[in-house]
């Protein structure tokens, strides 16, 4: 299949693909001592993107526009502003550049979007400057905007840890065709953390089965697993979602999994399954629930 490069220099400007993720497993290890959890997630690129295009300015400062069809704000409280902003300080530059944001992947439904234009914002500008900033430099900024940035300048599958800041690559590639739904729901992350309840016995089980696949470098057997620790609260906050999962299920198209906190949930098929069948239940699934979905796919970086 081919898939579209992260960069690519346009007669607008230099355009950043920033990726959704998918959490393939998620587990929560226990609450730490400053109030978040300690996660083990298994986190993969997929090729639904948000755009970025990023021009030097005529004009000092950082100027963001966000169009398309997910709102996002356009100012100093949008985590690309905040990312040219951090690169520009750490590298004793003043900014002049015009930052135009395309949202296509919808915010509060765990895909990572804010967090994957962030590092998008990153890579491009070092790019575009011609910066010459190390990836590991560009990881070590992307951990101060949030958990889930840092993740995205590597890939793409990663062992993350931590907060979701300590990133493991895994140089095994998992190639995947999943159909991603997109609830009309946004769920909030700090909500989920604040309804979850700890399992101990299961993170234990689910630890030490999900490392065991890892180390055989058989990430199908954990995805398969379909391991996320935050459903259960997801689900007990969003009754919608839990009716909608249930008729999806019976379908009889696999299992369907949780991403991040919710609220978008997929299902990794068959890679035989043919276009015409894909069509077919993503019709199936907007007549039974009313939610929209895509055809996603791993990608390489």
């Amino acid at each position: 299949m081919s898939q579209k490069p992260q960069l690519e220099t346009t007669a607008q400007g230099l355009l950043v693909r920033a990726p959704a993720k998918v959490n393939l497993s998620l587990l929560i290890a226990g609450k730490r001592e400053d109030g978040f959890h300690n996660i083990e997630t298994i986190m993969a690129k997929v090729d639904y993107y948000d755009e970025l295009l990023i021009n030097r300015s005529s004009t000092p400062g950082i100027h963001l526009t966000c169009k398309g069809p997910h709102w996002a704000p356009d100012g100093p409280d949008n985590l690309v502003y905040k990312a040219a902003e951090l690169l520009c300080h750490y590298c004793k530059q003043e900014p002049s550049l015009t930052l135009t944001l395309t949202k296509h992947i919808p915010a509060g439904t765990g895909l990572g979007s804010a967090s994957s234009d962030a590092a998008a914002t990153l890579i491009g500008i070092n790019h575009l400057l011609d910066l010459g900033l190390s990836q590991e430099t560009l990881a070590n900024l992307a951990a101060k905007l949030g958990s889930d940035v840092a993740f995205f300048m590597y890939g793409p599958l990663s062992y993350c840890t931590g907060k979701g800041e300590i990133i493991d690559p895994i140089h095994t590639f998992f190639d995947f065709t999943a159909i991603l739904i997109l609830p009309n729901i946004s769920v909030s992350t700090p909500r989920v953390y604040s309804a979850y309840t700890h399992n101990h016995d299961k993170y234990t089980q689910l630890h030490q089965e999900i490392n065991s696949h890892i180390k055989e470098n058989r990430i199908d057997f954990a995805a398969k697993l379909c391991a996320n620790m935050l459903s259960d609260a997801c689900f007990g906050l969003e009754r919608g979602l839990t009716k909608a999962k249930e008729s999806i299920e019976h379908l009889g198209i696999g299992r369907i999994c949780l991403s991040g906190s919710g609220s978008a949930m997929y299902c990794i098929v068959n890679p035989a399954t043919s276009h015409v069948q894909l069509d077919s239940i993503q019709n199936a699934i907007i007549q039974e629930t009313g939610y929209c979905s895509v055809i996603i796919h791993s990608i390489r970086w």
